[in-house]
């Protein structure tokens, strides 16, 4: 039995401006901008959210299978995923076409300017369930753009196969009848605190009425912890406390959604999974990059030991 992970691969780009950008920018000249940034130090980091997840999935021991669109430029990346032990047979190379590309550009007050180029991600519609031999136990449809978001989660429903919904950024992008429709055929919602607003005013489904239209819906508060909301039931997952400083947020709620699916393929309890996917998104928090973090099986048991007081329940 297989996880699947469908959603965006991509590379992010990264530079640091020493200054600040009010020092560079016109705020009456707005209207006509032309400046550069000297940036002195860049970076180059895999991402993109199906990327991020099936890393993490991979450094728990699991061999996800990824479903994806990239461009001719993706041969490094997919030596990275492989090496790792990431199921790749699904991430389709469109000719023509770069991989998603993010660019960013932070000032020393951490104010970021970002561009994004979708590439080869619209073209994930190419990408349909019925290529699938294996079964696969539980999926994830992360942001992977607006079609192929929609026909994913339909053809999973249609397949069968529990699935986690988790819009992420895109959820703007959906309509209130587009929202509801995929709420409806999922089996799970993960959110974090601001898209747990947007769905509310978007959507018209607070948490309160959410959380009954789904197995169960999972909202990650930050430094809070998570919650998570099965039936009746609200589980508290407090954040966990690994003793490792924290470095860079980048990919820390994709580690956490890893945990979630780590979870839901072994059958643990909404507290086991919610814990894992905690200590998960805290290895990832110590870490700069998206997929740059490295443990094994063992040093995860010790660090949900060392946040919890209780064994690895595996």
């Amino acid at each position: 039995m297989s996880i699947l992970v469908c959603g965006s691969i991509a590379y992010d780009t990264l530079f640091s401006f020493e200054d600040r950008f009010d020092n560079h920018i016109l705020p009456d000249q707005l209207h006509k901008i032309s400046t550069t940034f000297k940036v002195p130090s860049m970076r180059r980091e895999f991402g993109g959210c199906g990327g991020n997840i099936a890393y993490n999935l991979a450094l728990l021991g699991e061999r996800p299978i990824v479903m994806a669109a990239v461009g001719e430029d993706f041969e490094p990346y997919r030596m990275h995923l492989r090496r790792v032990g990431v199921d790749d047979r699904f991430v389709r190379t469109v000719r023509g076409k770069f991989t998603s590309q993010c660019f960013g550009i932070a000032d020393r007050d951490g104010n970021q300017l970002m561009a994004f180029h979708p590439g080869s991600m619209d073209d994930a519609v190419l990408n349909h369930m019925d290529v699938l031999e294996e079964d696969v136990q539980v999926a994830i449809v992360a942001p992977s753009g607006h079609a192929a978001c929609l026909q994913h989660c339909r053809e999973l429903a249609e397949r069968g196969t529990p699935f986690i919904f988790d819009p992420g950024q895109e959820l703007p992008l959906f309509s209130r009848e587009e929202l509801h429709e995929l709420v409806d055929l999922a089996s799970y919602v993960t959110l974090n605190d601001y898209e747990s607003e947007l769905m509310k005013e978007r959507a018209g489904l607070p948490v309160e009425v959410l959380r009954y239209r789904v197995e169960a819906l999972v909202v990650t508060r930050g430094a809070q912890g998570a919650e998570i909301y099965a039936g009746d039931s609200v589980h508290l997952i407090p954040r966990a406390d690994t003793g490792r400083p924290p470095v860079d947020p980048m990919g820390c709620g994709d580690a956490f959604r890893a945990g979630l699916l780590y979870g839901l393929r072994h059958r643990l309890g909404w507290k086991e999974t919610g814990r894992i996917a905690n200590v998960m998104g805290a290895v990832k928090v110590a870490s700069q990059g998206p997929q740059n973090h490295h443990i094994d099986p063992e040093g995860l048991a010790e660090l949900y030991e060392h946040a919890y007081g209780e064994p690895w329940p595996l």
